[in-house]
């Protein structure tokens, strides 16, 4: 069984593509943040990065709804390619056929994709027995 999940942010908008044979394809790239490791600079997180093919409906989806540093969670087959960098190394990139892409953080976040909470709402006020509840002590409940 060929199946991976990543949750990451997107290091760059999504291109969109169609094919001679006219289907749509959707690429991006996703860096995965490695947990409690930090590079020796900056203090940044080590990362790993995946390119991510998501093909007709769910990738014109990934094109209209996604963009750079927003949060998403994709599953999907995971291969290796292989190829020579302008340099003369051979590097190796990996590349995951999404069959699945959630949308983490809304269009609406700010461009980082990041998560601020939103202000605190005042306390409600407290509303007249009349309403049709009745007072309950929390010594009361079962949970």
């Amino acid at each position: 069984m060929n199946r991976l999940t990543i949750i990451g942010n997107l290091t760059h908008d999504p291109e969109l593509r169609t094919t001679p044979s006219g289907d749509s394809v959707c690429s991006f790239s996703v860096a995965v943040n490695r947990r409690g490791r930090r590079d020796a600079q900056g203090g940044q997180p080590e990362a790993d990065f995946f390119r991510v093919s998501a093909w007709r409906q769910l990738g014109e989806n990934c094109q209209k709804y996604l963009s750079k540093g927003r949060k998403v969670a994709v599953v999907g087959s995971v291969s290796v390619r292989t190829y020579q960098a302008s340099d003369g190394t051979t590097r190796a990139s990996l590349e995951v056929n999404a069959t699945d892409v959630e949308f983490l953080s809304s269009r609406n976040d700010d461009a980082a994709g990041g998560y601020t909470a939103p202000a605190a709402a005042p306390a409600p006020a407290a509303e007249p027995q009349s309403a049709g509840f009745t007072a309950v002590e929390t010594d009361e409940l079962p949970f």
